[in-house]
């Protein structure tokens, strides 16, 4: 068992394979949180609490005349509310009698084999033949009978806990939920580390970025509605010293796709509280008496071996502890959207051209994009009405399907099931379905507006609706899109007092939907979109294989949106394709780029000269040939593309360390500059390995390829790529 429990010293264990996380139950039945960090096994670490009376910091009525005794400077494992902890809390509720308090105590625990599961929000499972274990802390509030259920999942092998919390309303009367953190960790000394997260915008989704932590409340969060382009529900704490390869991290990933709230606060004696939950703005749920309110799931993982190890770790259980698809360990089709090549502009015969040209270039998969469907010739019409236009597929949408097969092509469509026009016969029907405050006209984006997911005939609509096409084809991969962000928070379905419930409900549905679409149709392949990578999330990867990283579809732009990415999610999770863009990139290092990733092309098959197509065809191939070192491997970042340099490198070595991929791309080519090494990673020093590429041929050993390094030719031209094939001897 991966849980351990030492009655006589009060302490509860939670060992994986390299870690402990401990806790213990303290003073006054309050539960300390003592460690997290490399493995030890016997040891009792309730002599790290040290008491002083601290000025200012108050002491439970119940600690009598002992003032050294403060929640304002104990490491707690859950935070308090209003019990003389000032410092940022992990709950918030307002109690029947309007109080705003939460004076959470040990109340009992149970230890179970196997991973504990949600009700109502997705969750990470263990693998077949694979041990987790579960443990359940519940504290209470005496005086209001207020529970909160404190829940973990030890996967041990894969040095991952996982964390949820539930309140349970044991109260006589009704409470609101104001604030719910899935997972706090106190750190008795925060000083001198760093915060890691992933900013961005549209079209520069997740740009990786790191700063000191100082005596304030860091707060990374999004309150758009999704997970958003702006900010990643993912945050890391390191070491100042921390590399790629050595120094303490510590992270958190949170399972869900709504508003959400990471917090990290060095208090004023230098500890750190580092916290993840669910968003409180605008955010009142009402909890009546007997009912329980779930929030979303955060992964854990803590690595001394710097940000590869983390990144290794998150990986591997992304590809085996989220999703169920087999698509996850299967090859994924070569695709092209038609999107860049006819926009909403195209007919069957159109389509099926395209198809032509583009099997000639390897690709294995035509996707059919917007405008397919309703009355749709523009953006500003037809969202809702999910029916095939006649007027564009005239043969109708099976044959048209009949005919990309016959070509020995599998056939795609895009959706964007959560958004309405105003023009549509949908809102028409119902308009009364539309996120809309009363007596205000919503906002429009992309003159569309967002349907309210919280209602349950809305949400039978779209399962109704999208499941008719999928079910009425020979379809075998749906792009799921949703290209606004969330306004005018209002349902017609709820009373005026509990319209601070929408936000989560609106995800609660959307998530109902993508059970009832995605998890019956296990032989579709899914991608998921937001206008990019607007809803890349740890909770969407259980409906996802891969995700579209980005409408920004430059080369060079890419190279730093893979770069933050990667940190998190695994690089078969992108959607990565050659397109049009940056004409001045070559081809080459287009298709370069695009193999980090799912690799595809979004760009007019139907004007390519013969020779475009037949680097196609061969780049194409090339990538069927690395694919399952790509899927499989472990990934390495040679480089930092934030950084000044001449080149940005990276690399994809598999589990045996028999055989690697090695990618690079020239950046910044200086003149007469000095010859530059790249120094490989993950390869077995002592092994020989054979090197191929353009114009090299090499024996060396993997300790000369990690420790002095291949040399980056000079006279090349501007963003040129080069790839290097390791192979064991």
């Amino acid at each position: 068992m991966a849980i351990i429990f030492n009655e006589e010293k009060k302490t509860i264990s939670l060992h994986t394979k390299n870690t402990t996380y401990q806790m213990k139950i303290g003073n006054l039945d309050y539960v300390n949180h003592l460690y997290y960090g490399p493995k030890m096994m016997d040891a009792d670490l309730s002599y790290m609490i040290m008491q002083y009376d601290r000025g200012f910091s108050g002491n439970p009525y119940d600690s009598l005349k002992e003032r050294t005794f403060s929640l304002d400077a104990q490491p707690q494992e859950y935070s308090t509310l209003q019990q003389g902890d000032f410092r940022t809390s992990s709950i918030e509720v307002i109690n029947a009698d309007g109080s705003y308090s939460f004076n959470g105590r040990y109340k009992s625990h149970k230890i179970t084999e196997g991973k504990y599961d949600l009700e109502t929000l997705p969750a990470a499972f263990a693998a077949e033949g694979e041990q987790a274990d579960t443990l359940e802390l519940v504290l209470e509030d005496a005086i209001s009978g207020v529970e909160v259920h404190l829940i973990y999942g030890v996967f041990e092998e894969k040095d991952v806990i996982t964390r949820a919390a539930k309140i349970v309303n044991n109260s006589e009367g009704d409470i609101h939920v104001k604030k719910i953190m899935s997972a706090t960790i106190d750190f008795m000394n925060g000083a001198n580390m760093d915060l890691f997260h992933l900013p961005g915008r549209y079209g520069q989704e997740r740009q990786a970025e790191r700063s000191a932590i100082t005596h304030q409340i860091n707060t990374i969060c999004s309150g758009r509605g999704s997970s958003s382009h702006q900010q990643n529900p993912f945050i890391a704490v390191c070491d100042k010293d921390a590399t790629e390869d050595a120094g303490n991290v510590y992270a958190m990933a949170l399972m869900y796709s709504g508003n959400f709230l990471a917090e990290v606060e060095l208090d004023q004696y230098d500890q750190l509280r580092m916290q993840m939950g669910i968003n409180s703005k605008n955010f009142d749920y009402l909890l009546k008496s007997g009912e329980t309110f779930e929030g979303p799931e955060v992964l854990m993982t803590f690595t001394n071996e710097g940000f590869t190890k983390m990144s290794h770790i998150y990986h591997d259980f992304f590809r085996n502890n989220l999703n169920k698809s087999r698509f996850m360990h299967e090859a994924r089709p070569i695709l092209i959207n038609t999107w860049e090549a006819a926009f909403m502009d195209f007919d069957d015969k159109k389509l099926v051209e395209i198809a032509k040209a583009a099997k000639k270039m390897g690709v294995e998969m035509l996707v059919m994009d917007d405008g397919w469907f309703g009355k749709r010739d523009d953006d500003n019409s037809g969202l809702g009405d999910w029916f095939v236009n006649e007027n564009k597929i005239k043969c109708g949408l099976n044959e048209l399907v009949k005919q990309i097969n016959d070509l020995d092509m599998k056939f795609g469509i895009w959706f964007e099931p959560e958004m309405v026009s105003e023009d549509s016969d949908l809102y028409r029907a119902h308009p009364d379905w539309v996120m809309e405050i009363p007596g205000r006209k919503a906002v429009r984006s992309r003159n569309q507006l967002a349907l309210d997911m919280s209602r349950k005939e809305v949400q039978d609509y779209l399962i109704e609706s999208v499941n008719k096409i999928l079910d009425n084809a020979n379809i075998a991969y749906m792009k799921w899109d949703i290209n606004r962000s969330v306004t005018d928070i209002w349902s017609n379905a709820l009373a005026a007092d509990r319209q601070g419930e929408v936000y989560h409900r609106h995800i609660l549905g959307l998530y109902r939907v993508m059970d009832g679409i995605i998890k019956t149709h296990p032989d579709i392949l899914f991608e998921g979109c937001s206008g990019g990578g607007g809803r890349y999330d740890a909770a969407m990867m259980c409906y996802y294989p891969q995700y579209w990283v980005s409408d920004n579809t430059k080369p060079i732009d890419n190279l730093k949106l893979h770069y933050g990415t990667s940190f998190l999610y695994p690089v078969t999770s992108m959607g990565a394709h050659v397109s049009d863009a940056s004409p001045f990139v070559p081809f080459e290092t287009k298709a370069v780029v695009a193999m980090c990733g799912t690799f595809g092309y979004e760009l007019d098959a139907t004007h390519l000269s013969d020779e475009v197509v037949e680097a196609c065809a061969k780049k194409s191939a090339l990538y069927k040939k690395y694919f399952p070192l790509i899927l499989e491997g472990d990934y390495y970042r040679l480089t930092n593309p934030f950084a000044l340099s001449n080149f940005t490198a990276w690399e994809s070595v598999s589990k045996d360390k028999k055989d690697a991929l090695v990618s690079v791309v020239i950046t910044n080519l200086t003149v007469n500059g000095p010859q530059e090494y790249l120094r490989l990673k993950g390869l077995d020093a002592a092994t020989m390995y054979e090197v191929t590429g353009e114009n090299v041929s090499l024996t060396l050993s993997g300790a000369a390829l990690m420790y002095a390094g291949l040399p980056i030719p000079r006279e090349v031209p501007d963003f040129s790529s080069m790839q290097f094939e390791i192979k064991a001897m």
